[in-house]
This record gives structure tokens, sequence and C-alpha cells, in this order.
């Protein structure tokens, strides 16, 4: 159950309805995360600059990836409900993919070279070693793709949190539970 409000369309503040609008518009319903998220017109419209500025790094098959990676480690499920529904939906990962996302791997090896970065970002709060620094470099990865990756990783992080805190009701098929992958 829900630990704060899911806003109505009425209850949401002027400076947060033309983004929660859009995501509506682009989404066919209002997912209950961002309802509740609305709450804050100063938080929510700098997170949905974020991901508007971020849905250009890398490819969406690699964003969605490094979504379920970060997700799983965060303990997230109604962030891996989420990324599950589009990286099945909108990136066409085959199922498989999706659990070896969430193990922190891919199928393709640069990708998988950029989602195990990622997992060891978030699981190292940024504490990683030079030796995952070429990996990933050695895959093919730009200093500045890095800085992407780390950026996602951040993004991700944050409606981790806010789902973590907040709990509210999934609104996106059901995933297997993380101690069953």
């Amino acid at each position: 159950m829900s630990r704060t409000v899911v806003l109505t369309p009425a209850q949401v503040p002027a400076e947060s309805k033309q983004t929660l609008d859009m995501f509506t518009k682009n989404i066919g319903f209002t997912p209950n995360m961002l309802a509740a998220f609305a709450q804050s017109p100063i938080a929510f419209n700098a997170w949905a600059t974020l991901l508007s500025s971020l849905s250009k790094a890398l490819d969406v098959k690699t964003r969605d990836s490094i979504g379920l990676a970060v997700s799983e480690v965060n303990g997230c499920n109604y962030c891996l409900t989420v990324h599950s529904f589009t990286a099945e939906h909108m990136a066409k990962l085959p199922a498989d993919d999706i659990i070896l996302a969430r193990k922190g791997h891919a199928s393709d090896p640069k990708r998988d070279a950029a989602v195990q970065f990622a997992q060891k970002v978030i699981q190292s709060r940024g504490q990683v070693s030079e030796g995952d620094l070429k990996a990933v470099r050695d895959a093919g990865y730009t200093d500045a793709n890095i800085i992407e990756i780390v950026a996602l990783v951040a993004m991700f992080s944050l409606t981790n949190f806010f789902n973590n805190v907040f709990d509210p009701e999934t609104d996106f098929p059901a995933v297997v539970p993380a101690g069953s992958i």
C-alpha cells in the first residue's frame, strides 16, 4: 500500500501538470509512481528533464538493461516491473535478456560490458577499479559514454529510492521476485 498520496488529476500542482500530462499521453495512462512524484514539481520536473536528456544516451536496449540491473541491486520492485515491461515492449528484449540484465549481464558483448559496469557502479557506490574502467573502455565505450552510464545509474537510483520510500501500488505486470531469478 502506497505510503504517500497518489494524486488525482485535480490534485496535481499546476507546475507538474504539463509534464505529467505528457507522460500520460505517451504511456496511455498515468502510472501511480508519476502521480505520486508529481507532488513535488521541483523534483518531478528535474527528473523528467534528466530522463528526457538521457533518452538520447546509448541505445534503448542498453538503457533498459542498465535500468533493470540497477533496480535489481536497489531492490525496487516497482521499477523492475516498469523496466521489464519497457524492455520487452519498447526495446524488444527477449525474456532471457531481461533476466540476464537483472543479473547484471547481457547477451550482446558490448551491452554486457555496460550493464556489468553499471552494476559495479551501484554496488560500489562509484568506487570502481581501474580494471572496471578498462573493461568498459575495451568494449568500445568512450569516457563520454561512461559518464552517460553513471548518469543513468543515478537517474534509475532516484526512482528506485523514491519507489522504495513511498511504495506506490504497482500498475505494470508483476515480475518474478529477485530471489527467484
